[in-house]
C-alpha cells in the first residue's frame, strides 16, 4: 500500500474514531443531565428546606437572643425561638387562606367571567377605528382575525380528552407528593433552625482542614459578605412587596379601582423583580383598569402607581436594605436581562445579588493586582534610587 493511500485510511480512520467518541459523549452527557435532574428533583424538598431555615434564621436568632436574657428560658431559648417563629408562620398563611386568598379568588373568578365581555368591547373599538387614525396602521384587524380563528372550544375538548385520564391520575399522585415533600422540608428546616451551630462549626471544621490558612481566611471573608448581600436582598424585597401590595391596595380601594386587592398584589409581587417587574407589573394593571373603569381611571391609577413606585424606590427601599448594593443602573438592567434569558423569573429575582457578589470579587482582585504593581513600583524606584547612589 502506498504510503498516500495509507496516510487517507489513516485519516478516515481515526475521523470514524473521533465521531464515535463525539457521539458517544454526547449521549453520555444527556443521560447525565437527565440523571442530574432526577437527582435534584429528590433532593428539592432538602434544598427547599436550606432556603427556608435561611429565610427564617435571622428572626430565629433575634427571638432566642431577647429568650437569653431571661434566665430560666436559657436551656430552652433556641428551640422555643424556632417555635414561635413558625407559629408565626402559621399565622401568617392562615391570614393569607382566611382573607387575602378568598377576596383575590373572588376578584379572579369575576376577571374571567368578564373576559368575554371586555374582549368584545376591544373589538368593538377596533372596527370603529377611523382610517385617519394612528392605531389604523398598527394592523389590529388582522391580529384580531388571527385570535377569531383559534378555536376555543377545541382546546378545552382536547384538554379534558379521556386520554388525559392518566395524566390526571398522574397530577394526583403529584399533589400527593407535594404534600409530603412539604412535610420533609418543615421537618428538614426545622432541624436545621435547631442544630445551626453544630452544622457551621462542621462546615468551618472542614473548610480549615481542606484550605490553606490564607485561602480561608479569604474564603470565611467572601462568604460573609455574600451572606450580608443574599440575605438583606432577600428579605428587604419580600418586606417591600408586601408593603407595596398593602400601601398599593388602600391607595386603589379609595379609588374604588375594580380588583383592587388582585391588581395591588400583582404589582407588589412584580416589584420584585428590579427595573421590568414595576413596569409590567404597571402595564397589566393599566389595561385591566381600562376595561372595568374607563381610560381616565387608568391615568389616574397611573399616575398614583408610578407616584408610590418612586417614593418605594428612593425612600422605602433602601430604608429596608439598609446598605445599598452600589451597582450601576446599566448594570442592573444587563443582569436582569441575562438573568431572565437563562433561568427565567427566579434568575431575573437572584441577578443583582449575584451580580453584587460577583463584582466584589472583581473590586478585590483589581485592589489586589493595582497594591502589587504599587508595590513593584516602589521597589523598582528604591533599586533605582541605590544604583544611583552606588554611580555616585
Amino acid at each position: 500500500m502506498k504510503e498516500k493511500e495509507w496516510k487517507k485510511w489513516l485519516f478516515w480512520f481515526t475521523l470514524i474514531v473521533a465521531s464515535i467518541v463525539v457521539y458517544k459523549t454526547i449521549d453520555s452527557v444527556i443521560q447525565v443531565y437527565v440523571w442530574l435532574q432526577g437527582f435534584i428533583s429528590l433532593l428539592m424538598p432538602f434544598i427547599m428546606a436550606v432556603i427556608f431555615a435561611y429565610i427564617l434564621y435571622k428572626p430565629a436568632k433575634v427571638i432566642e437572643t431577647k429568650l437569653n436574657k431571661v434566665k430560666f428560658l436559657n436551656k430552652i431559648s433556641r428551640g422555643l425561638a424556632v417555635a414561635i417563629v413558625y407559629a408565626l408562620v402559621v399565622l401568617i398563611i392562615t391570614l393569607i387562606i382566611n382573607v387575602v386568598i378568598p377576596s383575590i379568588s373572588e376578584s379572579l373568578v369575576d376577571l374571567v367571567g368578564s373576559l368575554p365581555g371586555y374582549y368584545n368591547s376591544a373589538i368593538e373599538f377596533i372596527n370603529n377605528i377611523p382610517e385617519d387614525s394612528i392605531f389604523a396602521n398598527l394592523n389590529l384587524q388582522n391580529i384580531v382575525e388571527s385570535i377569531e380563528q383559534i378555536d376555543i372550544g377545541k382546546i378545552v375538548l382536547d384538554t379534558i380528552d379521556f386520554k388525559n385520564v392518566g395524566n390526571i391520575i398522574k397530577g394526583l399522585s403529584g399533589a400527593t407528593s407535594l404534600v409530603f415533600n412539604a412535610f420533609v422540608t418543615i421537618v428538614v428546616s426545622v432541624y436545621l433552625l435547631l442544630e445551626r451551630s453544630d452544622i457551621k462549626s462542621f462546615i468551618k471544621h472542614v473548610c480549615k482542614a481542606c484550605m490553606k490558612d490564607e485561602t480561608y481566611e479569604k474564603y470565611k471573608e467572601y462568604y460573609n459578605k455574600t451572606n450580608g448581600i443574599f440575605y438583606n436582598f432577600l428579605s428587604s424585597q419580600i418586606i417591600d412587596a408586601l408593603l407595596m401590595s398593602l400601601v398599593c391596595s388602600i391607595a386603589l380601594s379609595i379609588m374604588k379601582v375594580k380588583y383592587a386587592a388582585l391588581l395591588s398584589i400583582m404589582i407588589g409581587v412584580f416589584n420584585i423583580i428590579p427595573y421590568f417587574g414595576a413596569i409590567v407589573g404597571c402595564t397589566i394593571a393599566v389595561i385591566i383598569t381600562i376595561f372595568t373603569g374607563g381610560i381616565v381611571q387608568a391615568i389616574w391609577m397611573l399616575v398614583v402607581i408610578l407616584i408610590l413606585q418612586q417614593v418605594d424606590a428612593n425612600i422605602i427601599n433602601p430604608r429596608i436594605l439598609g446598605s445599598s448594593l452600589h451597582i450601576s443602573p446599566i448594570l442592573v438592567i444587563f443582569s436582569v436581562t441575562v438573568g431572565g434569558a437563562y433561568f427565567g423569573v427566579l434568575g431575573m429575582f437572584l441577578a443583582v445579588p449575584v451580580t453584587a457578589f460577583i463584582k466584589i470579587i472583581l473590586e478585590d482582585k483589581i485592589n489586589e493586582k493595582l497594591e502589587e504593581k504599587e508595590k513593584n513600583k516602589v521597589k523598582n524606584t528604591k533599586n533605582q534610587d541605590k544604583i544611583e547612589a552606588v554611580k555616585q
